[in-house]
């Protein structure tokens, strides 16, 4: 259990950072490109601990970040409307490594507010279910 408190309390600590650069109002390129890297890590730290509870708390073995978000809906993490948000996130996620396409790094750039939100509830969900 406390691995997974770890887990939770790092994907918490990135989960800040990402929100911390989504705060600025008309970001530059730079800034963009920076939003995007560290929603990358984010993402990451996210999955991985949503894999970690999945295994301590309900038992269930996953390996790829889909399967985490399918998993997550299935014990009640998720709603069925955000794990299609889950779903599209993991799908931006592998596309990340294309930034240096302008469309692409825009696109996922505006869906940053949207997956941060989704990350930030996936994580209070965890939390409170070990916290009860």
């Amino acid at each position: 259990m406390e691995r997974l408190k770890e887990r939770l309390a790092v994907a918490r600590r990135a989960l800040a950072t990402l929100e911390e650069v989504l705060a600025i109002p008309r970001p530059s390129r730079v800034e963009r490109d920076a939003a995007i890297q560290r929603f990358e890590y984010t993402f990451e730290a996210c999955w991985r601990a949503a894999q970690r509870y999945l295994m301590v708390a309900e038992g269930l073995s996953v390996g790829s970040p889909k399967a985490c978000v399918r998993a997550a809906r299935e014990a009640g993490l998720l709603s069925d409307e955000q794990s299609v948000i889950g779903l599209e996130m993991v799908d931006d996620r592998n596309l990340t490594v294309h930034t240096y396409n302008d469309a692409v790094a825009e696109r996922i750039h505006r869906n940053l507010r949207r997956y941060s939100d989704l990350l930030s509830h996936w994580l209070n969900a965890m939390e409170g279910r070990i916290n009860r």
